[in-house]
C-alpha cells in the first residue's frame, strides 16, 4: 500500500515539475550568467516533500535540465550543418565561374568564415542579440536585456543591442555561447553571397575589408530589427500589423540581405569583360564544372535541414518535422519550375545551372515562411520562386547587372518574396504569441488580413534601402583604401596567380583553356 501510494507521488511530483519546464522562463530564471552549464535548466527553490521521497527541486532539475539540453544539442548539431553549407556555396560559386578563377573563388568562400566571425563576435552578436531578452528554449537565461531605442508616436523602437560584447560578461553564458554559434553560421551564410556576384574581377583585399564589415556592421543592424528585438518585430505590438515583420529562419534577414549586398557590389564595380558586346547584347561565359555547381547545390540543400528546421532552436519543438518538410517540397518544385521554365519558354533546354539555381531559389524562398504554410502552401511558394529565379536572371542580364552565378536573383529576390509570401499563405496553425502578439500567425488567403503582408512589406523595403546604404559605404571606403576591382591584365590572364599566387588548376595551359571557354571581344 505504501508503494502504491509512494509512486503516485512520484507521478504527481514529476507532473508538477514539468509544468515549472514548459514555461522556459521558470526554467532558470536569471539574468546572471551561467558559464559552466549546472543551474540552466534548473527550477527554481521549491518545498521538500517527505523525508526519503525525492524533492520536487530534484525532480525539477532532472527534468528541466534535460529538457534544456534537448534543445541544446539540437541547435548545435544544426548549427553544425548549416556551417558545412560554407562547402556547398563555394563549389557551387566556384563551378559556375571560370577555371583560371577557381582558387581565388574558393579563397573567398574559405576566408570570409574566419573574418566575418571574428566581427560577429567582437560586436556584431552584441549588436544584433543584445537586446533580445530571455532566452527561452535554451534556459531563459535574460543577461541580453540591454537595447538601445528611440521614442516615437509614444512607441519605443528597438535599434541596436549593446551588451555580449566578445562574449564576456552577460555574455558568458552557455545559452548565449549555444545562440552564438548558431547565428554565427547564419551570418557566414549573408557574408558568402555576394562572393559569387562580385567573382572575377573583385580584389582579394577589398573582400577581405568586406569581410570585416559584414560581420561586425553590416549583418547585425537588420538582424536585430528583426530578430533581437527591434522596431520591425515590434510593428504588431506596437501598431496592430499582425505579428510584425516574421521571417522565421532569415528569407530577409539573412538571403535578402547577402542578395541586396551582391547587387550592389555588382552593379558598382562593373561587369566582367567580354560579358557584354559592343551593341550592348549579351555574351554568355560559360561555368567551368556543372558536376561541381550540382554537387554545391545538394550540400546546400542538405545543410538547409540544419538551417530552417534548427532556427526553433528547440529540439522539443515537434513543429520542425512540417518545417523539413515544407523545406524539401519547395526545393523540388523550385528545381521543376526553373528547369520547365527554361526548357519551354526560355532555350528549349533543361539547363542545368537553372535547375541548381530553382533548388536554391525555392529553399531560400520558403525559409522564411517554412514554419507558417502547409504542404500545398510550400509547394506553390516553390513553384513561384522556379520562375521568378529564371526571369531574374534576365532581367539583371538585360540592365548590365553581371551576377555569375545568379546570387541577386536566387538570394536577393526570393529572399524578398519569401518573406511576402508569409502576408499571403501563413495558415494560423502555428507561431502563437510570435513576437509578442497573441494568436497565430496568419495571412490573407487564411483570413488574417492585410496586417501581416504590411509588415512583410515594410520589412522588405527596410531591409532593401538600410542595406543598400551600408554596402555602398562599405564599397567606397574599400575603394578608397585599395580599390575594388583587379587591374585588366589580371582579370584576362584570371585572378589565380596576379591574386593568390597560385593556380587552381595545374598540369594544363590555363590561357588555353580561358581562350576556349571566353573568346575575347
Amino acid at each position: 500500500m505504501m508503494s502504491f501510494f509512494r509512486n503516485k507521488f512520484l507521478v504527481w511530483s514529476c507532473t508538477f515539475a514539468m509544468t515549472f519546464v514548459a514555461a522556459s522562463s521558470l526554467a532558470y530564471a536569471s539574468d546572471k550568467p551561467d558559464p559552466s552549464g549546472t543551474r540552466t535548466g534548473t527550477i527554481m527553490d521549491v518545498p521538500a516533500s517527505r523525508p526519503g521521497s525525492p524533492t520536487l527541486q530534484e525532480l525539477g532539475d532532472a527534468v528541466g535540465h534535460n529538457h534544456v539540453a534537448v534543445n541544446f544539442v539540437w541547435t548545435l548539431v544544426t548549427g553544425f550543418l548549416v556551417m558545412f553549407m560554407q562547402a556547398g556555396f563555394a563549389l557551387v560559386e566556384t563551378g559556375l565561374t571560370r577555371a583560371k578563377n577557381a582558387a581565388h573563388t574558393m579563397a573567398m568562400n574559405f576566408m570570409i568564415y574566419p573574418m566575418g566571425m571574428l566581427g560577429f563576435y567582437l560586436c556584431g552578436f552584441a549588436f544584433m542579440f543584445g537586446g533580445v531578452g530571455s532566452l527561452g528554449t535554451l534556459g531563459g537565461y535574460s543577461g541580453l536585456s540591454h537595447e538601445l531605442t528611440v521614442s516615437l508616436f509614444g512607441k519605443s523602437f528597438g535599434l541596436l543591442g549593446w551588451s555580449g560584447f566578445l562574449l564576456k560578461g552577460t555574455g558568458y553564458d552557455v545559452g548565449v555561447f549555444a545562440l552564438f554559434l548558431f547565428q554565427m553560421v547564419f551570418m557566414d551564410t549573408t557574408a558568402t553571397i555576394p562572393t559569387g556576384a562580385a567573382a572575377e574581377r573583385w580584389k582579394f583585399s577589398a573582400f577581405m575589408i568586406y569581410g570585416v564589415f559584414i560581420g561586425s556592421v553590416m549583418y547585425p543592424l537588420f538582424g536585430n530589427w528583426v530578430w533581437g528585438g527591434g522596431w520591425l518585430s515590434q510593428l504588431g505590438v506596437n501598431f496592430g500589423l499582425g505579428h510584425g515583420h516574421v521571417d522565421f529562419a532569415g528569407s530577409s534577414v539573412v538571403h535578402m540581405q547577402g542578395g541586396v549586398i551582391a547587387l550592389i557590389f555588382a552593379w558598382l564595380i562593373g561587369p566582367r569583360y567580354g560579358k557584354y558586346n559592343k551593341d550592348g547584347s549579351v555574351n554568355p561565359i560559360q561555368p567551368h564544372s556543372i558536376p561541381m555547381a550540382l554537387l554545391g547545390t545538394f550540400i546546400l540543400a542538405f545543410g538547409w535541414f540544419g538551417f530552417n528546421p534548427g532556427s526553433t532552436l528547440a529540439g522539443t519543438d515537434l513543429r520542425i518535422s512540417v518545417v523539413a518538410v515544407n523545406t524539401m517540397l519547395a526545393s523540388a518544385t523550385g528545381a521543376l519550375a526553373a528547369a520547365l521554365w527554361m526548357w519551354w519558354f526560355r532555350t528549349k533546354k533543361p539547363d542545368p545551372s537553372m535547375m541548381a539555381n530553382g533548388m536554391l531559389a525555392g529553399l531560400v524562398a520558403i525559409t522564411a515562411p517554412s514554419a507558417f504554410v502547409s504542404a500545398g502552401g510550400a509547394s506553390i511558394i516553390g513553384l513561384i520562386s522556379g520562375v521568378l529565379v529564371v526571369e531574374s536572371v534576365f532581367f539583371f542580364d538585360r540592365i548590365k547587372i553581371d551576377d555569375p552565378v545568379g546570387a541577386i536573383s536566387v538570394h536577393g529576390v526570393n529572399g524578398a518574396w519569401g518573406c511576402l509570401s508569409i502576408g499571403l499563405f501563413a495558415d494560423g496553425t502555428y507561431g502563437d504569441g510570435w513576437n509578442g502578439v497573441p494568436g497565430t500567425v496568419k495571412g490573407l488567403f487564411y483570413g488574417g488580413g492585410l496586417g501581416q503582408l504590411a509588415a512583410e512589406v515594410i520589412g522588405v523595403v527596410t531591409c532593401f534601402v538600410t542595406v543598400s546604404i551600408l554596402s555602398i559605404a562599405v564599397f567606397k571606403f574599400a575603394e578608397a583604401l585599395v580599390g575594388n576591382r583587379v587591374s585588366h591584365e589580371s582579370e584576362l590572364e584570371g585572378l589565380d596567380v596576379p591574386e593568390m599566387g597560385v593556380a587552381g588548376y595545374n598540369g594544363f595551359d590555363m590561357d588555353k583553356v580561358s581562350e576556349t571557354l571566353h573568346p575575347r571581344s
